[in-house]
């Protein structure tokens, strides 16, 4: 059934055609993510959060006193005989004669900057002491953040409509799913280990160089950090598109593998395996020239962030040389500036890559923030209550109903179930049989009209206190790709064993399960594909005997089953319905002719209604009409 309303297409979550978030709008997103960064619940993961922030800021202290300890050693060791007199040598120093050269050993000094080393890592890396034990820290904030987060757009998926979900690709949304919880886990860890370590130690070494040095040695900083940070967004930006683009082909190439493999039996019944084959190269060419694009873009920005950062490294190694030369800086002052500027440019050379990362999980996360902003058409009024179900009874009145304006399913629908009592929904299809199931489980709102189940207008009362009142048998039940105790159990989840048994035995479908391998602990394959279609109908009858509803819906529940299985079944689903208040959707009139009442629909409408003599006693009516058909049918099937 094709489906419409007020949601976007399904291309919503690939591409907005003619919008371009900015970088603040992207920021602003960050305001969603701090509660699962600083939750109010949790004090240990606020701990945590101050804790690595303290690290953090003792890290970029270690980054700027180690060059400077390294200065120090380096002059130490670099000093001239007629300088030697002057040099007050600590107890821990040791002389030796190499040439004209008097060295002063400074074992302190060695020592110390050997424990910073060992504190920092490699170029104040996560491999030292500092950055281990901060690693550790966020370990725990980064997996309360991505599991909460995950948890959260799970259950908003599971509250979004069934007209939602009717329009969207399951392996799309699965795979926005997945991107978008693992970009706010990157985008988290690289604004803690690598951004604001990065901006801190850049605002340090401007600090520093401005007061130790001279202003020039600061300004080569800034400007570099100007010229490269804009080169770096403006390049990025251009790229984005490129990386957007791969990610709407990823989708469609994506999704093209899972519906080929979910509809594996269609495609061998029509022999399409090349045919799915070659849309799946086709999808895969035009995300590999989308690759393609994204790559020579990255690595023009790459050229041009390592030319800027040489040009720059030139400059100042130029300065500070000749500064030495004039005799106002010291040889340690050359190595300090061009340690610390190793040090400094080493991380700015990742600047670019991690602005992409982050440009990319933006990317990563618009389409997970549009599944979160997505509001449900079918929502719990505010005061809403629990159903209070005594009888049963279940009245439509003067319902209009359509999936969308242009298609007007349901004219002015108005039926009264009595309590206990069974009414049956007849008609050739797309007459709205199955709409009206659907509306009294409130997978949809009426568009006009009302429908009230013992005087209580479902749309006043809660959509799950509804449910729980209310057991469904389909005509194509799905089972989980779990055992069928777990799929009998779904009805009840806190059902004993004896009662699950029980459940079982009342569907007739016990002694069968015991034949399986396994019994009870049989898996029954992805969909309860290695059962037949009758044994899944059966597991959905105990299903609904272990959940006990006041109303029983039973949605063309044998029309897929042979005669043989379908009166096997049938017996099951009298067996259930009894005393309780059943709404029937029949093709096969021959599973209602006991009904206490029959509706005859067509094109939306209530055409006839009475029990089966009733309506056979109207040769003309479209119900007798249709019996003698399917009677005729049956015969010539006999008989050849």
């Amino acid at each position: 059934m094709r489906m419409g309303g007020i949601h976007a297409s399904p291309e919503r979550l690939n591409e907005k055609k003619g919008e371009k978030r900015s970088w603040l709008e992207s920021v602003r997103h960050i305001k969603l993510i701090w509660p699962y960064i600083w939750p109010k619940r949790s004090v240990s993961i606020q701990l945590r959060v101050v804790a690595c922030f303290a690290l953090l800021f003792v890290g970029r202290v270690v980054n700027v006193y180690s060059p400077v300890l390294y200065k120090r050693v380096v002059d130490s060791l670099s000093i001239r005989p007629d300088q030697t007199n002057g040099l007050q040598l600590s107890l821990n120093a040791s002389e030796a004669h190499i040439g004209p050269f008097r060295l002063a050993y400074r074992w302190d000094l060695l020592v110390q900057f050997i424990a910073l080393r060992f504190v920092q890592g490699l170029g104040g890396g996560p491999g030292g002491l500092i950055g281990c034990v901060k690693t550790q820290l966020w370990l725990g904030v980064d997996q309360y953040s991505s599991r909460e987060l995950s948890i959260l757009l799970f259950a908003h998926l599971q509250d979004l409509s069934l007209r939602w979900h009717l329009s969207r690709k399951t392996g799309e949304v699965l795979r926005v799913m997945d991107r978008g919880t693992s970009s706010v886990s990157e985008l988290l860890n690289l604004m803690v280990f690598d951004v604001i370590p990065i901006a801190m130690d850049i605002c340090f070494g401007v600090i520093y160089f401005t007061t130790a040095f001279n202003i020039w040695y600061g300004l080569i900083i800034v400007i570099t950090m100007v010229i490269y940070t804009t080169i770096t967004t403006v390049v990025t930006n251009w790229r984005t598109k490129f990386r957007r683009k791969m990610n709407n082909m990823d989708n469609a190439r994506g999704t093209k593998a899972v519906d080929a493999l979910l509809n594996f039996e269609t495609v061998k019944y029509f022999n399409a395996e090349q045919f799915e084959t070659d849309r799946f190269r086709a999808a895969y060419v035009d995300y590999q020239k989308a690759e393609w694009q994204t790559i020579i873009a990255w690595n023009l920005l790459n050229f041009v962030q390592s030319t800027t950062v040489c040009m720059s490294f030139l400059v100042g190694s130029m300065l500070c040389a000749r500064d030495v030369v004039r005799g106002t800086l010291t040889v340690g002052d050359f190595v300090l500036f061009n340690s610390y500027s190793m040090q400094l440019y080493g991380p700015l050379g990742r600047l670019g890559m991690l602005y992409r990362r982050i440009q990319r999980s933006f990317v990563d996360m618009e389409n997970m923030f549009d599944l979160i902003h997505e509001n449900s058409d079918v929502r719990d009024a505010v005061n809403a209550h629990a159903i209070v179900v005594k009888g049963g009874e279940v009245e439509f009145r003067n319902v209009h109903f359509g999936y969308n304006p242009e298609r007007v399913i349901l004219r002015d629908v108005s039926f009264k179930i009595p309590a206990g009592h069974t009414v049956a929904l007849v008609g050739e299809s797309g007459s709205g049989k199955s709409t009206i199931v659907r509306l009294l489980f409130r997978f949809y709102d009426v568009d006009k009209g009302e429908i009230l189940v013992d005087d209580q207008d479902i749309r006043s009362v809660t959509q799950s206190s509804l449910r729980l009142s209310i057991g469904v048998v389909p005509q194509d039940t799905v089972l989980f790709n779990d055992t069928v105790e777990y799929n009998i159990r779904y009805g009840r989840r806190i059902a004993s064993d004896e009662e699950l048994r029980s459940a079982a035995l009342a569907a007739d479908i016990h002694d069968r399960i015991l034949e399986f391998p396994e019994g009870y602990k049989t898996v029954v394959g992805e969909r309860g594909l290695k059962l037949s279609g009758g044994e899944k109908q059966r597991i959905a009858i105990a299903r609904n005997v272990l959940k006990n509803p006041r109303i029983m819906l039973l949605d063309e529940a044998t029309s897929a089953l042979d005669t043989a299985t379908e009166r096997n079944v049938q017996a099951s689903l009298n067996k259930i319905a009894q005393n309780r208040t059943t709404l029937v959707v029949a093709h096969r009139l021959s599973t209602i002719v006991h009904a206490d009442e029959i509706l005859v629909m067509h094109r939306g409408e209530i055409v006839e209604r009475g029990t089966h003599e009733q309506l056979l006693a109207q040769p003309d009516g479209r119900y007798a009409t249709l019996w003698r058909e399917q009677c005729s049918v049956s015969g010539s099937q006999i008989h050849s």
